[in-house]
């Protein structure tokens, strides 16, 4: 399977790129700075370029079959702004599976089931701008044609790879508090030989 992965020099993009190298998978990964990808694979591509520019990722795209973003929010408007050209760029290459990771405060609340969770009181962070970038791009994934999936951890330190952890969809599993970056990283990469959260958010934590 040709996979890009985008967000490939943050924490759980990283591992994510080990995980997809390690099952011999051909992997493109789009970078603004190559010299952060201290890796070096017959399998692995490094384009240099920008999310924000409509050429790089189209460049990116090239005999893709799914892609994985881990672009997170950085304090900026990034993940909403890439989206729509992610998008574009997939429906115009016809490659139909995309698996993001979002955030746990856009999974649904159980307090306010029709709120999300950073939009009701389950929530404990006092910032929710992070939390609305990953709605935006909720909203976009949900209008688009794309058979998508996007995993929603709560609170990442690194830590090992556990193996063993709760899922449930559109929901944070009950007296969930946190989930390390290489767990979450191997069950987004589980999503690309399963089917089961097509069009779902998962909630995952211990």
């Amino acid at each position: 399977m040709n996979i890009l992965i985008l967000g490939a020099t943050g924490r759980v993009g990283g591992q994510i790129v080990t995980y997809a190298l390690h099952d011999r998978h051909p992997v493109n990964v789009l970078v603004r700075t190559p010299e952060k990808i201290q890796i070096n694979n017959e399998n692995l591509t490094i384009i240099q370029g920008n999310v924000l520019n409509k050429d790089d990722i189209v460049r990116a795209m090239h005999g893709i079959d799914v892609v994985i973003s881990a672009l997170n929010t950085d304090g900026t408007t990034t993940l909403s702004e890439s989206m729509p050209l992610i998008i574009e760029a997939m429906e115009n290459e016809g490659i139909q599976r995309i698996i993001t990771i979002g955030t746990a405060g856009i999974l649904q609340s159980r307090i306010s089931p029709k709120l999300l969770r950073y939009q009701s009181s389950e929530s404990k962070q006092k910032s929710v701008r992070a939390a609305e970038e990953h709605n935006k791009v909720y909203d976009m994934l949900q209008q688009s044609n794309l058979e998508w999936t996007i995993v929603c951890p709560t609170y990442l330190p690194d830590g090992e790879r556990l193996g063993k952890y709760r899922i449930e969809r559109n929901f944070l599993p009950e007296g969930g508090s946190k989930i390390s970056v290489q767990d979450t990283a191997e069950f987004a990469f589980k999503q690309l030989k399963s089917r089961d959260y097509i069009k779902s958010r998962v909630g995952i934590a211990y």
